[in-house]
């Protein structure tokens, strides 16, 4: 049965007009309650991921568990639906497992905190806030394991549970929590700071509600649901047609050796409805790059893929999800299920919105954008650091690496950006101040970046050298199919780990892999890959190109890419630029809106020899139903 709202005063909010200053202003000081609760979170938490990186994700709700303000959209509703007890003032729930909430959190390092605001005994908002927590138990340090077959592997998992309840707190409860942990101090920190900045919207929203009156303050929610509604409702009328349009791209491998995974979407609108259809994409994974992809959380993706790219003053709530409807098929990789590892579903997330790209962009190639959001980097080092007196400490790094961001219609992509926006990168004195390591190098890949009339963003090359011994884990994509190019643009570089030993040995080591014993004085090159680009190369700026080879950005050999001849030091011959220009045009066909690079068949045929490693093997379910067709 659903959760039952425990209110002691049953009157109904009134419903008010708002006038445009009045929402204007409540709508700005819902924006500011959403950046204090990242304000409080950076303040509070202790762990790397969060504290420097910000992986947490706030949201602001309305009685009914829309979203107003916020980042991943509304799982609310949901959890009400399924959460079999009730909710009254002082309560406050506390989850983890991505199959007790519908994938709301998607795997279950991603440790999520929902206050209920009451106010004169009625339920006025929800605020919530989930964060990535370094670590939770399981198989392996950082609680993400790539050999997983099953969730009992990947650490605790916490039910729907009240860690407050009427005021109360379980400490019990936590005890057994932390009990499980690497790093109980982190999570302990974390998991407060996440409490804490619910608390701090929840006051924001009460004296909202005390200055203008709870039956304005709700009504502006209303408002900002509904005017939502109205500018998405047209935006999906111009930018979706009628007829289906398809995209399909590809995880590259699982960390066992099998791949790549297709995901496929399929749509179209019906009237004023957009239909988003996974039909085609593989069967769940036996391995842990599963995406429990919850529906309303995609329909969020969406929004604010459309948002961005079509009109960015829209403010990003729940007001349209009845425009939009998503279909998954279950048993896919992105809706594997009961008991199918999650840890490393940040690959199928990332891939989301490269397909969204392509999905959005075939009927206006104007508005189209390259590949690139493809992943999130990963690496995990971890050991005992006896390099000081007395006795060996542990330590435990988790730390979130960029990529390469694709070419845009409005110019190039940046260079080792995030996925998203919000995050940033562990200082580098941050590292060696707090970790047996030193970084040697912190720069962009030259050339990484797809050659375009927009480059696409270049990779980032990153050195660690590690002062202790200990393992290392990396969770990367990307390496087998690269990121494609679009408008004419060249597909990115693909990504590459080199792990070079103190004992002067080398090998290129793959991008998913766990428990690898690395010594002190060893180096690691961590190489994520490129944007896709944007565009006909040969009609970028050779001045540009010539000031990006200056910059370290683009080589003088990859400058041929554009058609552009120079030196090392980025000088341009003119002469020769136009010669090599007009040959490039006269000997290449028409171009294509879409560049992936060469196909599947031919990247396993020259895998190794391009990328130094063995190509994934087709996994047998998708040979029997190749048979089967």
């Amino acid at each position: 049965m659903p959760a039952q709202i425990v209110e002691t005063n049953d009157t109904p909010f009134e419903k008010i007009d708002i006038d445009p200053v009045t929402l204007d202003i409540i709508e700005n000081a819902l924006r500011n309650a959403r950046i204090e609760m990242d304000a409080t979170l950076v303040r509070t938490a202790m762990s790397p991921g969060i504290r420097e990186q910000g992986d947490a994700f706030p949201l602001i709700a309305d009685p009914s568990g829309k979203m107003i303000v916020g980042q991943f959209g509304s799982f609310i509703d949901g959890f009400l639906k399924g959460y079999d007890d009730t909710l009254e003032d002082g309560d406050m729930i506390f989850l983890s497992d991505p199959y007790s909430c519908d994938g709301a959190v998607s795997h279950s390092n991603d440790w999520l905190v929902l206050l209920p605001v009451f106010k004169d005994g009625r339920l006025i908002a929800y605020t919530a806030m989930f964060g990535h927590q370094s670590d939770i138990g399981g198989s392996v340090p950082g609680s993400m394991p790539i050999g997983a077959s099953s969730i009992f592997e990947e650490g605790v998992r916490i039910p729907p549970v009240k860690i407050w309840k009427k005021g109360q707190y379980n400490d019990d409860l936590m005890k057994l929590v932390m009990h499980q942990t690497r790093k109980p101090d982190w999570c302990q920190a974390d998991l407060n700071a996440l409490i804490a900045s619910c608390r701090v919207a929840s006051k924001r929203v009460v004296e909202m509600a005390e200055r203008f009156g709870d039956d304005v303050y709700v009504s502006a929610t209303q408002e900002l649901l509904a005017r939502n509604h109205r500018a998405m409702k047209a935006l999906l009328s111009q930018a979706v047609g009628e007829k289906p349009v398809s995209f399909e791209d590809y995880l590259c491998d699982d960390g066992k050796g099998y791949g790549p995974y297709r995901i496929k979407c399929t749509m179209w609108r019906e009237g004023e409805k957009v239909i988003l259809d996974f039909d085609g994409t593989d069967p769940q994974s036996a391995a842990s790059i599963n995406f429990l992809l919850n529906e309303n959380m995609f329909k969020m993706f969406f929004g604010i893929y459309m948002i961005m790219v079509f009109d960015p003053q829209i403010l990003t709530n729940d007001g349209f999800y009845d425009l939009i409807e998503v279909r998954i098929p279950k048993g896919s990789l992105l809706k594997p299920q009961f008991p199918a590892a999650l840890s490393g579903r940040t690959h199928a997330l990332g891939r989301i919105f490269d397909i969204l790209g392509g999905l959005l962009g075939q009927g206006t190639p104007e508005f189209l954008n390259a590949a690139g959001f493809s992943s999130s980097p990963h690496l995990f080092y971890s050991g005992w650091d006896k390099r000081g007196e007395g006795s060996a400490e542990w330590f435990q790094l988790f730390q979130i690496g960029f990529g390469g961001i694709p070419g845009r219609p409005l110019g190039d992509g940046p260079d080792g950006h995030s996925l998203w926006p919000g995050f940033t990168n562990v200082p580098n004195e941050f590292l060696e101040r707090y970790f047996p390591l030193r970084i040697e190098r912190y720069s962009t890949e030259p050339d990484s970046g797809g050659a375009g009339l927009h480059r696409g963003g270049n990779g980032i090359h990153m050195t660690y050298r590690f002062l202790a011994d200990g393992a290392i884990a990396i969770h990367d994509d990307r390496w087998f199919v690269p990121p494609w190019g679009v408008n004419g643009g060249h597909p990115g570089a693909r990504a590459k780990k080199v792990l070079e030993r103190a004992d002067g040995t080398s090998e290129i080591v793959g991008n998913k892999i766990e428990d690898v014993e690395v010594k002190a004085g060893d180096l690691l090159h961590f190489i994520t890959w490129g944007g896709g680009g944007w565009g006909d190369p040969l009609e970028r700026d050779p001045e540009t190109v010539g000031l990006e080879i200056r910059q370290g950005l683009v080589t003088a050999e990859g400058a041929r890419a554009y058609g552009v001849v120079a030196n090392d030091r980025g000088a341009i011959d003119s002469a020769a630029t136009d010669a090599l220009r007009a040959e490039m045009k006269s000997s290449r066909g028409e171009l294509e809106l879409f560049d992936y690079g060469p196909g599947i068949d031919q990247l396993r045929a020259t895998c190794l020899e391009e990328t130094g490693l063995p190509a994934p093997i087709q996994p047998e379910w998708n040979e029997a139903a190749e048979a089967a067709e």
